[in-house]
């Protein structure tokens, strides 16, 4: 009997490991350090760079600076993955190319990408994949000379899904990585 339970055990155990092993892909590289300190946007050569606003909050409004503006400005705060996917298509590319051009603008502000999956899959499986997400976007973001000291990620998996729905276009707009401007950033 207890050869029996070892042995159903270790096929569970087994099949677990089966299940959540697929193709798994190296993260993008890390960026490089940052450059020496020089002029930046508006002037300062403290390295702690401006954001050319005076006292515009940092909020939703269309102010320069504001969550409206850097949408507008970047296309979109998000970017949407394939199935199983963390790899970042030419879209995805343009979109956050965008959004490094809005944040060399405000140097300043601070962001969070959220990683976000479908419902498919475990719960485990999907916060690993929505983890791979959101860092892939922030390397890029690097790569593109965004301080990575201004970006923290954070993975939502499948818990907070934009489009309801079991279906492929539910699942589509699902898997993303959106990047959230802080509150209360500082200007």
């Amino acid at each position: 009997m207890r050869h029996h339970l070892l042995n159903a055990g270790l096929a569970v155990a087994l099949i677990a490991t089966a299940a959540c092993s697929g193709k798994k892909k190296p993260l993008p590289d890390a960026p490089p350090p940052p450059a020496a300190v020089g002029t930046v946007p508006g002037g300062d050569t403290t390295g702690q760079g401006t954001t050319g606003v005076t006292d515009a909050p940092i909020g939703t409004s269309n102010t320069p600076g504001g969550v409206a503006d850097f949408v507008a400005q970047s296309g979109s705060d998000r970017v949407l993955f394939g199935y199983d996917s963390y790899e970042i298509d030419d879209e995805g590319r343009g979109i956050l190319g965008k959004q490094a051009e809005w944040l060399a603008r405000y140097p300043n502000v601070r962001v969070t990408i959220e990683g976000h999956t479908d419902e498919r899959g475990t719960r485990e499986y999907n916060l690993a994949l929505g983890d791979r997400r959101a860092n892939a976007a922030k390397n890029f973001l690097a790569a593109q000379g965004v301080a990575a000291s201004r970006i923290t990620t954070i993975s939502f998996g499948k818990e907070k899904p934009e489009a309801d729905g079991s279906d492929d276009a539910a699942y589509s707009r699902n898997r993303r990585a959106v990047t959230v401007i802080a509150s209360g950033a500082a200007r």
